[in-house]
């Protein structure tokens, strides 16, 4: 039964990967920033899988040191151990460089890249005493595709691509395998609305689950160390 942390796991991609996992027969931790959302997101979770004694949450500010450090200790007590960190949280601030203010750019890089790392080097001990796992970050194809009004955004996945390519050739010969999941649209809430069937043709949440769970059943020889998944086709035509 395997043991997996998901960061941002109270809606969108997040939720949808740690209903496939608790779906597979695991037991997932989710975090949140809002312990009301960790609370539905958890008593949701369990409902559906009918077993609330493998989900649990915490609300949990990524970009805090120590809040990360207590997760992870909180996770392999609760569950003694943790063979698997999904890194889902994310934010994206929009907007030219020039208007751009520091507290922007500090959420966004926070976030989606230091956030990561402490989550990282956080849970290595606990991988090891496992005898070895999994660290999936969820980056986005907007850390190889740049764009106008996204300089924040571009960077923190640019760099988090780059950043799971080092660490995993780091702790490869530990037995710990580390990936990067790039995915193109997604029709989730990331943006602050709702999806609607305007956004039809964009990948759902369920899709890039089913991309982190496929990883996690890859036999120990393999590593596919970064998957790019994207619409089959492209935005319709307007």
């Amino acid at each position: 039964m395997r043991r997996t942390i998901v960061t941002g796991g109270t809606r969108g991609i997040g939720r949808a990967v740690a209903h496939a996992l608790a779906a597979d027969g695991g037991q997932v931790m989710i975090t949140g920033r809002d312990q009301a959302g960790v609370n539905e997101a958890v008593a949701a979770l369990a409902k559906d899988v009918d077993d609330s004694s493998r989900i649990a949450g915490i609300a949990s500010d990524i970009r805090d040191r120590a809040s990360v450090e207590g997760l992870i200790t909180e996770t392999a007590k609760r569950f003694g151990g943790v063979d698997a960190l999904v890194n889902n949280a994310g934010v994206g601030v929009f907007a030219d460089v020039a208007s751009m203010t520091d507290a922007d750019w500090h959420q966004v890089i926070d976030t989606n890249l230091t956030g990561v790392f402490y989550a990282s080097r956080a849970v290595l001990p606990e991988l090891r005493k496992s005898g070895g796992g999994w660290i999936i970050n969820v980056a986005s194809l907007a850390g190889r595709n740049y764009f106008p009004g996204g300089a924040a955004y571009c960077a923190s996945k640019a760099g988090l691509v780059a950043f799971t390519e080092a660490l995993m050739q780091e702790v490869r010969f530990d037995g710990i395998r580390v990936s990067v999941v790039m995915p193109g649209s997604v029709a989730t809430e990331f943006s602050g609305s709702s999806p609607t069937d305007a956004d039809a043709w964009k990948l759902t949440s369920e899709d890039v689950a089913l991309v982190v769970t496929d990883l996690l059943r890859h036999p120990g020889r393999s590593l596919p160390s970064k998957i790019e998944i994207r619409p089959a086709q492209p935005r319709p035509a307007r």
